[in-house]
C-alpha cells in the first residue's frame, strides 16, 4: 500500500522519485528507493537507496541543534543567554538562544526582498538589520533567521566554521559519515538534483538561496545526507542507539520543552495543531521536521519508531503538494507499520 502510493506519485509527476525508512525499535520496517531524476548533463538517474539529497530545513535539526544542545552540555552556552552577548551586532537585547530555537523571536520569516539565486546580498549584514514583527514569546513565527543567527554563535563560542564542528563533533562519533556542508564537486553527481536554473538542474550544490550566498554553510540549510545516515541520527533520539557525544537528558529537552508547537528546533506534536502535515494516528510527543526541497524526518519517542522520507519535490518547480503528501504518508505509515 505504501509502495503503491510512492509509486503512483512518481507516475503522476508530483514527485520524481523518493527513498523512505521506516522503523520500530529495532526493526527495520521498510527500507525503498522509487523513481529517478534528471541530473545536470540532463541524464535521467535512478534514485537509489544511497543517495544523497538537498535536507534544506533538516539542516536546522540535524546540524545546528545537535551542535547547540552539546555546547550547553558543556556549559558553554544557556537556553536564557541573548543572542547579542555572542554577536554584538545583533540589536535586540531581550531575544535569547532559546527563542531562536523555539521561532518565538519575533523576527520574520525571511528577508525581504526575497533572496533570488543570482543576487549579490549580504545576508548577515541584512539579518543584522531587520526588524522584528512581534515581541519575543508573542507568538511562533518559523524563521530562517533565527537559525542562521545561531549557526553563527556556534562559530563564535567554538572558534570554528560551523561546517568544521559539527562534522568533527556530531556527525563523525554518531558514524554519519555521508552528511556534510559544500558537497565535494567529485561527489555531487552522486545528489538528486533540485530545480532547473538558467537551463540546467542544480546538483550537489545548495538549493537554498541564503545558503548559497553564505558558501553553502547555514545554521538553516545547507546539509546533505542520505537516508541511512538520518536513520542513524533517528535511532540516537528514540533512544535505540548508544552515544556518548550529547547526555540523553539534554536530546529529550529539545522535544519536551515546548512552546506552542516547537520544541527546541523540532515541530511537535501535541495533538491539537490543525497546522500539522504528518499524520493525526502518531502518538503525541512525536517530533521531527521538513524541507523546503520535499525532505523530513518524523520520530516518536513511544514507540521508539520513525519515518526518513527524502525527495527532491522541487526538480518539478516549487508548487509541491508535499503537505498533503506527507499528511497521508505518515498516517499509512502509522497504521501500516508502527501500531
Amino acid at each position: 500500500m505504501i509502495d503503491a502510493y510512492i509509486n503512483e506519485l512518481v507516475q503522476e509527476k508530483k514527485i520524481p522519485g523518493a527513498v523512505l525508512i521506516v522503523q520500530k525499535k529495532q526493526r527495520r520496517m521498510l527500507t525503498s528507493s522509487y523513481g529517478a531524476y534528471t541530473g545536470e548533463d540532463d541524464r535521467e538517474l535512478a534514485i537509489e537507496i544511497d543517495t544523497l539529497f538537498d535536507l534544506a530545513s533538516l539542516t536546522k535539526i540535524v546540524a545546528t541543534l545537535p551542535a547547540i544542545l552539546l555546547l550547553m552540555s558543556r556549559n558553554q552556552l544557556m537556553l536564557n543567554r541573548p543572542i547579542q552577548f555572542f554577536l554584538p551586532e545583533f540589536k535586540f537585547s531581550t531575544i535569547t538562544i532559546q527563542h531562536l530555537l523555539q521561532h518565538c523571536s519575533g523576527l520574520p520569516a525571511d528577508l525581504t526582498p526575497v533572496v533570488e539565486r543570482h543576487h549579490k546580498r549580504d545576508i548577515m549584514k541584512e539579518i543584522f538589520a531587520s526588524e522584528v514583527v512581534c515581541q519575543p514569546n508573542e507568538q511562533v513565527l518559523y524563521s530562517d533567521l533565527g537559525m542562521i543567527l545561531l549557526g553563527k554563535v556556534i562559530e563564535k563560542v567554538t572558534g570554528k566554521s560551523l561546517k568544521g564542528f559539527v562534522e568533527q563533533e556530531i556527525f563523525m562519533p554518531w558514524g554519519m559519515h555521508r552528511t556534510c556542508f559544500q558537497l565535494p564537486k567529485h561527489n555531487r553527481g552522486l545528489a538528486a538534483a533540485t530545480e532547473r536554473v538558467s537551463g540546467k538542474f542544480v546538483q550537489g550544490i545548495v538549493h537554498d538561496e541564503k545558503a548559497l550566498l553564505l558558501d553553502g554553510i547555514a545554521g538553516s540549510a545547507g546539509l546533505f545526507s542520505c537516508a541511512e545516515d538520518l536513520a542513524k541520527y533517528a535511532e540516537i533520539w528514540v533512544g535505540t542507539r548508544q552515544q556518548n557525544v550529547i547526555p540523553y537528558q539534554w536530546l529529550k529537552l529539545a522535544y519536551t520543552e515546548v512552546f506552542r508547537n516547537r520544541g527546541l528546533g523540532f515541530e511537535v506534536w501535541m495533538g491539537d495543531d490543525s497546522t500539522f502535515c504528518f499524520g493525526r494516528r502518531w502518538s503525541k510527543g512525536s517530533f521531527g521536521h521538513t524541507g523546503f526541497t520535499g525532505t523530513s524526518i518524523w520520530m516518536d519517542p513511544v514507540h521508539q519508531g520513525f519515518a526518513i522520507f527524502l525527495t527532491n519535490a522541487v526538480h518539478y518547480g516549487r508548487k509541491t503538494s508535499m503537505r498533503s503528501i506527507r499528511e497521508r504518508l505518515h498516517t499509512m505509515i502509522y497504521e501500516k507499520l508502527l501500531i
